[in-house]
């Protein structure tokens, strides 16, 4: 059966990475513009905190990228303490040249060598000599999981450049061992059934269509991509939406961990 909502509230209360050198889990958010990622920061934080929080900036206007720095954002608990694992937002991915974030920018969060607070520019990678190149991550630097962020109502529409960039990321994340999985957001907006019950999403058969055919775009296996709803309308919160969110959150911090965990296991050897 699946977890509850309640056991996986609990099991993210009790999280602390097995690894003794990270004090934290990194989870990396990418995609196009416009796909959710900084909303699903917010809406995780809102499903801890029972009410609506907007951490994140997000933009619902601009055409354009609205996250331009490199950011951690740290999901905080009542206690003032803070959860075992953090969220960075990229700058989203554009299909024209000199646009989005710089694939090579990209690579270097990848291995921890971007310092909080550099700022995006599609025009130029970073350069070694640069004030917020890292040029001695740790295990706490680099990212534990990666996870692509896309709409349920445009996986047709993705364009051929963003998609390979996508391609381009999978394989170079794959190349250091980083696991990876999709979250498809907007899935009210793909499909009348969900927005009429959110509880409906995983008896569509139009968002099942969505996830076989970007599983077959991306070569990423069926279980790794996750549908949910970000909190963007929305002025309470609700038990359907939290367990959508929940699902995949957990999914992303057990991928991390046997990340870690590997990677201790290889140290021991």
């Amino acid at each position: 059966m699946p977890n509850t909502n309640q056991e996986n509230l609990d099991f993210m209360d009790t999280y602390k990475p097995d690894n003794y050198e990270a004090t934290h889990l990194r989870i990396l958010l990418h995609g196009p513009v416009g796909a959710g990622k900084s909303s699903f920061i917010n809406s995780v934080d809102s499903v801890f905190k029972g009410r609506l929080t907007s951490q994140a900036p997000t933009d619902a206007t601009s055409g354009s990228s609205f996250t331009m720095r490199y950011k951690t954002y740290k999901i905080r608990k009542d206690k003032g303490s803070i959860y075992s694992f953090v969220f960075n937002d990229l700058m989203g991915l554009e299909d024209r040249a000199n646009t989005g974030v710089h694939m090579e920018d990209l690579k270097l969060a990848l291995m921890g060598h971007v310092r909080e607070g550099y700022q995006f520019d599609p025009k130029s990678r970073m350069q070694k000599g640069d004030q917020f190149y890292n040029p001695s991550p740790t295990l706490n630097d680099r990212v534990h999981v990666l996870v692509s962020v896309i709409p349920a109502d445009r996986v047709s529409l993705l364009s051929q450049d963003v998609v390979k960039k996508m391609r381009d990321v999978r394989l170079a994340a794959s190349e250091m061992g980083v696991p990876q999985m999709t979250i498809l957001t907007k899935v009210d907006e793909a499909c009348p059934q969900a927005k009429k019950d959110i509880n409906n999403v995983y008896k569509s058969k139009y968002l099942k269509e969505q996830i076989d055919k970007f599983s077959e775009m991306l070569g990423l296996p069926l279980n790794c991509i996750f549908p949910v709803k970000n909190y963007e309308t929305d002025i309470s919160t609700n038990e359907g939406i939290d367990a959508l969110i929940l699902c995949a959150l957990r999914q992303m911090i057990t991928y991390g961990e046997d990340f870690l965990n590997n990677l201790q296991t290889a140290d021991d050897l």
